[in-house]
């Protein structure tokens, strides 16, 4: 009998052992763990300017394909989609179809060959994803606006009787726009109206399409306008939607990125870095503009430290995705005017901490000025026109013989395109600027001055942003020690001691130091 309830206690146990670790894999698959996802250089692409593999003018996916070695050549390890989806627009912000690739850009075949190839040259693929609205087109808005029985009908905000009509939206855009006898809701434009997340269904929808995605093999999603789910006096509502969206694209994908564009402040954005995997720093891109322009780093060293402290705060696994313009702003070359200035904002991007995203065409100082098709133009592959440009549109900016272009600058090995191929490799190759933390070391505003820390591994980055050469003498924080060599940039180190670190630096240059 001893034996028996032995037997019976030994079986219990691993009864409940066994139970106890289906248990903790069943909640692990439900409740994803966030990882940190750094390391990644990002090319943003609006594929219609690209490459046209076809000959209709307009850049496509087999002609993106085409030119992965070109984007491979840069250095970058990771893509950024614009709209891919089937849209009525030229942009393709406003979706009829979630599920397929927009006919003048290929065929879901082609994206998903293209996905494969982009994957065996290292190179994972994000896609833009705009769920806050979707086209006046999309058949669910034409059934939803014909028919008040319709399933879709509450798949949009509708107005009711008590609603202001005339109030602005937070954008301060009209908002109510009149279909039939009644008036839907869309803040961005009337050919866009605005999806409901109240209504399950919708959630479930939008859940449904990042599947069918991720299961094709993209990496990850471009959230667009992630703070206009709901009005920002339920913001509470909009960020328990994104904590349902990312635990559900972590539940297919464990290593799925995620990068949100909340264009606000510093501590609207930091709530949004709790859930996401990175956040476009619009606040630094426009300092870092602003700051080449008018040759001062005041408002960079007021604002840097700050920016970085509060994200390792609220969020360790949080990767910042810092950039100087993208499809949405007048191009950095068109504001910042010169080579010099354009590569001294390069280097200063790319020895930042966090993801860098690189538009289309900045790499060799391509111009362009709002309205946005003008910010978006075909990229300019040659000096004359050949097979393959894209012609979808007139250049503005991007035209005539004396127009930056790859063909041009492959030839100059100081052009900007060889600058930004150079800086690339040599952040990849150093740890501490690829992954590092950020430590900034106060100086005169004319110069910008911070350590980049991995582990035991330390570099000292020092930048002149004025058009002279400088002579200066910096102190060190004691945790700083470095061998005084300097290993990138232009300039020399006169002396170190106790601290005390001198050295010249040529005009709108830098200097980089182990």
């Amino acid at each position: 009998m001893k034996r028996i309830l032995r037997y019976i206690l030994i079986f219990a146990i691993v009864f409940l052992i066994g139970l106890s670790s289906f248990l903790a894999g069943l909640s692990n698959s439900q409740s994803p763990v966030q990882t940190k996802k750094d390391g990644l250089i990002f090319y943003e692409v609006f594929v219609r300017s690209f490459y046209d593999s076809n000959g209709d003018g307009i850049g496509d996916i087999n002609g993106l394909a085409e030119k992965l070695p070109y984007i491979k050549s840069l250095g970058v390890n990771a893509i950024w989609l614009m709209p891919i989806f089937e849209s009525p627009s030229y942009h393709g912000y406003d979706v009829t179809n979630y599920y397929k690739v927009n006919p003048d850009y290929g065929t879901n075949e082609d994206f998903v060959n293209f996905i494969k190839k982009a994957h065996k040259m290292g190179i994972k693929v994000i896609i833009d994803m705009m769920i806050n609205h979707t086209s006046s087109k999309h058949p669910w808005f034409i059934e939803a606006s014909s028919n008040k029985n319709s399933k879709y009908r509450n798949y949009y905000i509708w107005a009711t009787p008590n609603t202001n009509l005339d109030e602005p939206s937070e954008l301060g855009t009209r908002q109510w726009y009149k279909k039939g006898d009644s008036y839907y809701n869309a803040i961005f434009w009337s050919e866009m109206p605005d999806l409901n997340f109240d209504n399950k269904a919708v959630r479930e929808e939008m859940k449904k399409i990042a599947k069918f995605w991720l299961e094709k093999g993209v990496d990850g999603f471009r959230l667009d306008a992630a703070k206009h789910i709901y009005p920002l006096s339920r913001e509470k509502d909009t960020l328990v939607w994104w904590e349902e969206y990312a635990k559900f694209c972590r539940s297919i994908k464990k290593d799925v990125y995620l990068v949100a564009e909340v264009w606000d402040s510093l501590q609207r954005i930091a709530q949004y870095a709790k859930i996401f995997d990175s956040c476009f720093n619009f606040i630094i891109a426009q300092n870092i503009i602003e700051g080449v322009i008018y040759e001062n780093t005041q408002t960079l060293q007021n604002n840097l430290s700050s920016i970085y402290n509060l994200y390792k705060n609220v969020n360790p696994q949080f990767v910042d995705a810092p950039f100087l313009t993208n499809h949405d702003m007048n191009r950095a070359y068109t504001e910042i005017g010169s080579n010099s200035k354009m590569k001294l904002a390069a280097a200063l991007l790319l020895t930042l901490p966090g993801n860098p995203f690189i538009y289309y065409g900045e790499e060799i100082g391509m111009k362009g000025q709002k309205p946005d098709e003008y910010i978006r133009e075909p990229f300019k592959w040659y000096e004359t026109w050949k097979k393959g440009q894209t012609n979808w549109e007139m250049s503005l900016y991007n035209s005539g013989p004396d127009v930056a272009s790859v063909e041009k600058q492959e030839k100059d090995k100081n052009s900007l395109l060889n600058f930004y191929r150079d800086m690339i490799s040599f952040r990849k190759k150093n740890l501490p600027l690829l992954k590092g933390d950020f430590q900034l070391i106060k100086t005169s505003f004319d110069i910008l001055s911070f350590a980049r820390v991995y582990n035991n591994q330390k570099m000292v980055v020092i930048f002149n942003f004025t058009g002279k050469e400088l002579s200066k003498t910096i102190n060190l924080p004691s945790n700083i020690n470095i061998t005084g060599k300097t290993v990138k940039g232009s300039g020399k180190i006169l002396s170190l001691k106790n601290g005390k670190l001198s050295f010249s630096i040529k005009p709108y240059s830098f200097i980089i130091i182990n």
